[in-house]
């Protein structure tokens, strides 16, 4: 007998719920300015990546997967605001991957989602070094608000409860008898 892996269960909750439940469009324009404000304060923390994005200022970029996009223009003091809907864009970056499941799994190993790319060259580039280089230092900013020790144990704590849901979410599936059997080399 074969037995569905509770995974998957939830990836078809996600998608049957995404397409029923929208938020409305007040608190996606707010989580939209919550992500710039957390960008910027990203970015503020690395004068080389602001100054690679004043090259594209007035540039606008949209993000989107599935049912979610995220449009932003790059200003000239090379940090993000929120770009209005009905303007043309400079490049789209279009997340490839349809399953929340596999896309978790693909950061989880450490790798680059696929994306499928439009528009400006250059700007891909900068938006490429960006996602390369620029690391958000959580550990500093907490440090900031509790102090140094408590700062790193919290953000070590964190880091070992990530290890281990990774070990568990690495971890082979169980087989649903669905499987193409293997070859082997004889």
């Amino acid at each position: 007998m074969a037995t569905q892996s509770p995974f998957s269960m939830l990836e078809s909750f996600f998608k049957e719920g995404a397409a029923r439940l929208t938020p409305p469009p007040w608190a996606v324009e707010e989580s939209h300015r919550r992500l710039v404000l957390l960008l910027n304060h990203i970015l503020m923390q690395e004068p080389q990546a602001r100054a690679r994005l004043v090259r594209h200022k007035g540039r606008k970029l949209l993000s989107q997967w599935q049912n979610f996009s995220f449009k932003v223009v790059v200003t000239p003091a090379g940090l993000l605001d929120l770009a209005p809907s009905k303007v043309p864009v400079d490049l789209t970056l279009t997340l490839s991957e349809s399953s929340p499941w596999s896309l978790a799994q693909g950061l989880f190993k450490g790798e680059k989602p696929a994306v499928r790319i439009e528009g400006d060259v250059q700007l891909a580039a900068e938006v490429n070094w960006l996602a390369d280089h620029v690391r958000w230092d959580i550990e500093e900013d907490i440090s900031r608000i509790v102090g140094d020790a408590p700062a790193h144990i919290m953000v070590q704590t964190c880091r070992n409860m990530l290890s281990a849901l990774k070990t568990f979410v690495m971890q082979k599936r169980p087989s649903t008898g669905h499987d193409k059997p293997t070859e082997s080399a004889a």
